[in-house]
């Protein structure tokens, strides 16, 4: 059931009055509207209000519809009825709107494609074109399957590339905040030591770290606006053109994820190239949805330039060939596809090969990054101790140098 705001006119005495009703159409809610003897004016279906709002529709929600409704079209269900009775398995309130929605469009004369184009937060190109071909082939059920494969896969590989993140990232956390500990607790008793002795002077690296340990916390006001204003800026300038552009190109090159992030670009390639040639799409249109999917500025570029290389009579191997932003093997399996009349089989063998691949280099990362952590800590751990110990024995030095005179 769908909330519906409305508008409209008392037929007895012409005021306009305004209120909501629940149903599950908005041919329903009119209906409802007349029963209460009014004629109504304009009549809006509800945004999901509350907590619902602000969910989230998470990767295994759309997977699952899609599987679903794939599942029911094939047991020869009609599309609308496929449609509510996914609706009416869906915990997540937004995407029960959203689908509420989409069956509005579709029982109102649109195409399912149509209807997906207008929740692009939830249905992003790839899947509206895929369901578009999947639509004018009739293979509707087929083509849904497919892109629930495509979205686990590529779901998947992502799961993994950030795991392989999240150890560093807490070794980090934990290792900036030990220091900050010892910086602004244990380092200032030593000055205090120092404050009583006249004539005698702190080493340099332990003046640095008291100046810094002084600056947090007489002026900690001023590192955290300093760190939410530096939060704000850098992500505002990830989101442009330009900051996309430094940030893909480390993503790419920088060790050690360079070449995890490289083989999932290529498996994300290939594998979005499959599912929308196997569902009928023109490999013109194809090249151009996957270059979006890819979510890579380099990438993109490239593939973009090998549109316009076929579009002057080349062939989709030679227009990626010697391109710096592709792994040799792209190429290579697509020319022997393009030979063989299978490009979409070799497109698949290439997915397959560097999602395996992608599992090597996370394991691979993995046992890399711990002893690289432990030498930062390592290091890190010397210059506090240094900057700790260097003092005592300047001091008992001194002592010593007394007591001999």
């Amino acid at each position: 059931m769908l909330n519906y705001s409305y508008q409209a006119r008392n037929s007895s005495t012409g005021e306009k009055v305004k209120g909501t009703v629940q149903a599950d159409n908005e041919g329903a809610a009119a209906k409802l509207i007349k029963d209460q003897g009014l004629t109504p004016i304009n009549i809006k279906t509800e945004r999901a209000t509350g907590f619902g709002s602000f969910q989230r529709v998470k990767t295994k929600e759309k997977v699952l519809f899609s599987r679903q409704l794939s599942t029911l079209i094939n047991a020869g269900l009609p599309l609308v009825q496929s449609l509510r009775n996914v609706a009416l398995q869906t915990h997540n309130k937004a995407f029960k709107v959203t689908i509420n929605q989409i069956i509005n469009d579709v029982e109102a004369g649109s195409s399912f494609s149509k209807a997906l184009e207008k929740h692009p937060k939830e249905f992003n190109n790839v899947y509206t074109s895929l369901v578009a071909a999947a639509e004018a082939s009739g293979t509707l059920d087929s083509g849904l399957a497919r892109l629930a494969d495509q979205q686990e896969k590529d779901a998947d590989i992502l799961s993994k590339v950030r795991g392989a993140m999240i150890y560093p990232g807490i070794v980090l956390c934990v290792m900036i905040v030990v220091v900050l500990f010892m910086v602004v607790k244990v380092l200032p008793t030593v000055q205090n030591i120092y404050a009583g002795l006249k004539g005698v002077s702190l080493p340099i690296l332990t003046k640095i770290l008291l100046d810094i340990s002084h600056f947090i916390t007489h002026y900690w006001w001023i590192v955290i606006i300093l760190l939410v204003l530096g939060f704000v800026l850098g992500t505002r300038w990830a989101k442009t053109l330009g900051g996309r552009t430094v940030i893909d190109r480390v993503k790419m090159s920088a060790w050690p994820i360079g070449p995890l992030y490289m083989k999932m670009y290529m498996a994300r390639f290939a594998r979005t190239a499959t599912t929308l040639i196997a569902s009928g799409v023109p490999i013109i249109q194809v090249l151009d949805i996957t270059a979006e999917a890819v979510d890579n500025v380099h990438i993109s570029k490239s593939i973009h330039k090998g549109i316009e290389k076929i579009k002057s009579g080349k062939s989709l191997s030679s227009a990626l060939k010697n391109d710096p932003n592709f792994l040799e093997l792209v190429p290579e399996m697509v020319g022997i596809g393009e030979e063989s009349g299978a490009i979409e089989t070799m497109l698949e063998k290439v997915a397959d090969y560097y999602e395996k691949e992608v599992d090597n280099e996370v394991k691979t990362i993995s046992t890399i990054i711990e002893p690289v952590l432990m030498i930062v800590m390592g290091i890190f751990a010397i210059i506090i101790v240094a900057a700790i110990l260097l003092p005592i024995y300047g001091l008992v030095n001194q002592s010593q140098f007394t007591s001999n005179l």
